[in-house]
């Protein structure tokens, strides 16, 4: 006879609010990553203090912002008025703490109902707040969120203020590192959103006068823009737009209350509608949606009471209302630009002129290529159905309300055997994998009628599903896993060629990565150790002391799927593959692709060292 288990009250336990935090990051933070993602947990940890010294500046009170990252260990100071000093302890430990309840303070607040720095003290090895007010301060220390000091001191002449510092815990962060790019472009955000707040950051000073036109200018080169950024604000939205000469894809960057909503929401789907029916009334022409918006490079921001946003992180809004007495989000955008876009157009004829001599070659463009396109849409269907290419997996970017829908990735590899050995390792809920047959095609200087014409390429764009819009875009993660040798190089090169080439945005926003793998196994009878550099391979070595056995793995493919789960699960080492703001897209792909120059085979010789090492043991 089974015996039942007992169910009482013993059964039932009430979690603190930190061991909550602390169990489920994930429903607090997205992803924890380490550092490698420009949404890995640590990123978000530093943005939850931050949205708190923002809404003390949207509040009229601190007109600049410090921040310091030395190694592990973060310091944000503001400002502003200094949290009361008798709810220094309980304002970042107790749930549903915090000034942001009273609608009147914080009307359109960026940052966390109460939660935000309570997640961040939680999943800190130490966390220290600091408020000065009134010529007096108080501070309390904690580590993984339990109060370990506090101080009161009745007389200081320190400014007015707060001061956060926090190391995030290895235990759940492993192995992390912050990337000064991803700092940087999220400061940037916050003072392009924000004219006239100072931020400091490493002694770096960030500061915007012209908000999102600023933001525009930085992330694209003058010479490629077709016409001067029109910008135009109101009381709760302001737009900056213009079209790419070059740039196949449209590309968006979109803010709720400061926050940057990466995967867009009712109020982009507004703004996306609003342009083609604007565009369309002032021409008189009915002119096909995807044309107005082919090669749109495009920046909104708007302010909502109460925003509702599908994910804990605040990616992508969900209110159709701008709350109080102003009508739906939609309607608000369309007849904000209705009336502004359409006077500027009307003002401004040389500008209206381009633009429509850019719709009318975008409707030719794509009349050449229907043909074409549906002869690939038609085979790219054909071979979904038993696709050999794509194995694919579970959950994707599109899931918002799945805790792990970040954590999508596609890994792109060469050949049965990499591939192979990927398939069987994967986490089959978040990994997918597309395999390679040989070397991809050089895109560069090609037009997009490759995509469609070149069977591989068209299956990866349907893939990641971008055709259309980054909107739909299925994986967060997009990796290129080859061969740590040259022709694995060349593959690499080929595939970023083709990124940069038709889909620059994929790797703007960060989606690209090359995958780290090892290079060495150091093992003894005890102990296994995977190096990925010479360095590490020789402190491994000594680590080992005894007659350590040294493998070196030559491919992918040799790489046993036991082996390949460490690799690409909790320790998997991605490199971001990031845009130099110093050169155009034309410039990065006629340097790396176009003729052999003495400046690239300087390059190669300088950046490639380890990679030339291989060549020379092979």
């Amino acid at each position: 006879m089974s015996q039942e288990t007992k169910y009482t009250e013993d059964n039932i336990r009430s979690l603190d609010w930190k061991e909550h935090i602390r169990m489920r990051p994930g429903m607090y933070i997205g992803k924890l990553g380490d550092g490698s993602s420009a949404d890995d947990g640590i990123y978000i940890l530093l943005k939850e203090v931050i949205d708190n010294s923002i809404d003390e500046f949207v509040m009229g009170s601190g007109k600049s912002i410090e921040v310091s990252i030395q190694g592990e260990k973060v310091t944000v100071r503001d400002f502003g008025r200094g949290i009361p000093l008798g709810k220094v302890v309980d304002v970042v430990s107790k749930m549903n703490t915090g000034g942001k309840y009273d609608s009147k303070a914080f009307k359109k607040s960026v940052g966390l109902n109460g939660v935000g720095t309570k997640a961040v003290n939680a999943l800190s090895s130490y966390f220290r707040v600091e408020s000065t007010r009134d010529g007096k301060s108080a501070s309390a220390e904690f580590s993984k969120g339990n109060l370990e000091n506090q101080e009161l001191l009745n007389e200081t002449s320190r400014r007015k203020g707060t001061k956060v510092s926090f190391v995030p815990d290895e235990l759940i962060f492993k192995k992390y590192k912050f990337r000064n790019e991803y700092v940087s472009k999220m400061l940037k955000n916050y003072v392009y959103l924000n004219p006239g707040l100072t931020i400091i950051f490493n002694g770096e000073k960030y500061f915007s006068e012209n908000g999102l036109k600023d933001l525009l200018e930085d992330y694209n080169s003058k010479d490629d823009m077709l016409y001067p950024i029109i910008h135009l604000k109101g009381t709760d939205i302001e737009v900056a737009l213009t079209h790419s000469k070059t740039q196949y894809s449209e590309e968006y960057h979109s803010f709720v209350n400061g926050q940057n909503t990466t995967q867009g929401g009712t109020h982009l789907a507004a703004f996306r509608e609003a342009l083609v029916k604007t565009i369309r009334e002032f021409y008189g022409k009915n002119f096909e949606a995807s044309d107005v918006r082919k090669s749109v490079i495009a920046a909104i921001a708007i302010k909502v009471m109460e925003p509702v946003f599908e994910s804990q992180t605040k990616t992508k809004l969900g209110s159709t209302d701008m709350g109080g007495d102003l009508p739906t989000v939609r309607t608000y955008i369309n007849d904000f630009l209705k009336t502004q876009l359409d006077n500027y157009l009307h003002k401004n004829p040389e500008v209206a002129d381009k633009l429509l001599r850019k719709i009318m070659q975008a409707e030719r463009e794509r009349k050449e290529l229907a043909g074409i396109r549906k002869l690939a849409k038609d085979r790219a269907k054909k071979s979904s159905l038993h696709n050999k290419k794509l194995r694919d997996c579970r959950v994707h970017l599109s899931d918002t309300r799945h805790e792990n829908y970040l954590e999508t990735t596609l890994f792109i590899t060469e050949g049965d055997s990499a591939s192979g050995s990927i398939t069987k390792s994967r986490n089959v809920n978040t990994q997918a994998v597309f395999s390679l047959k040989g070397k991809p095609l050089n895109s560069y200087g090609l037009s997009k009628k490759i995509v469609y014409e070149n069977e591989e390429f068209n299956l990866l764009q349907a893939a990641l599903n971008i055709e259309e819009s980054m909107e739909d875009l299925r994986y967060n993660n997009i990796v290129i896993a080859t061969d740590a040798d040259v022709d694995g190089m060349h593959i690499r090169l080929l595939l970023i060629t083709f990124f940069l080439q038709f889909f620059p945005e994929l790797i703007k926003e960060g989606h690209l990565y090359i995958l780290e793998t090892p290079l060495f196994r150091v093992r003894d009878k005890k102990e296994t150790i995977y190096c990925y550099s010479e360095e590490e391979k020789q402190a491994a070595i000594q680590k080992l002391k005894g007659k350590a056995e040294i493998t070196r793995f030559k491919g992918l493919g040799e790489i046993s799927p036991n082996e390949f789960v460490h690799f690409i699960g909790d320790d998997i080492r991605l490199d971001p593959v990031m845009l130099d703001k110093e050169m155009s897209i034309e410039q990065m792909l006629e340097f790396y692709m176009g003729k052999n120059t003495p400046d690239r085979q300087k390059f190669i010789i300088e950046n490639l060292k380890v990679e030339l090492d291989i060549v020379e043991e092979l």
